[in-house]
């Protein structure tokens, strides 16, 4: 969905990536410990920070594949660790969210399952050498809806931030079934 941003962003991360001559599976590494930051902001309810270190994850899972591809240090590893750490992330925002209290423990554990099959189905049908990049809540999707609704919910009531998880888990299970299909009719 948000692919046909590729362009855009590879022109603006260009010359950020020429100016970080690092190993990019640093700077993937360490998306995780921000995923952290936004936890701890949920759950001290600081919707403004969680915010901020989703944005701010988001933007380093960006930048470690456009060094990657810059300085030609794209690697079967790196797109392995790049994918883990991001289950790692993902799963990390959302048991700050449950610690929070804005969503009960099983809304909260349907958001970590439904968010880490729709990756599994991807990886898994990549692994039978279908490209199952479809869905309507991709993982960049499903983290700026979790924005949104954190602000919406900052700025009027926290219900609706719990609202916002619970959409969540079921476009993301609607994603889980859109790429179910697609592996279907590709396989069949």
């Amino acid at each position: 969905m948000l692919e046909s941003l590729r362009p855009l962003l590879t022109k603006i991360l260009n010359p950020l990536a020429r100016n970080l001559n690092i190993n990019p599976n640093v700077v993937t590494v360490i998306s995780p410990f921000i995923a952290i930051l936004a936890a701890y902001g949920f759950a001290n309810h600081l919707l403004i920070l969680g915010c901020i270190a989703i944005l701010l994850s988001g933007f380093l899972d960006v930048v470690d594949g456009a060094v990657a591809r810059y300085h030609d240090r794209s690697s079967k590893f790196g797109a392995f660790l790049d994918s883990t750490m991001d289950r790692f992330a993902d799963a990390i925002i959302y048991i700050g969210i449950i610690f929070g209290g804005y969503c009960d423990w099983f809304v909260g554990i349907l958001a970590v399952h439904s968010a880490i099959t729709v990756s599994y189905v991807r990886a898994r049908a990549e692994s039978q050498g279908v490209e199952c990049k479809v869905g309507i809540a991709e993982r960049a999707v499903r983290m700026i809806i979790l924005m949104v609704g954190a602000l919406i919910g900052y700025f009027t009531q926290p219900i609706y931030f719990t609202y916002t998880i619970i959409i969540l888990v079921i476009l993301s299970y609607i994603t889980v079934g859109q790429r179910i299909y697609h592996v279907w009719k590709a396989l069949r």
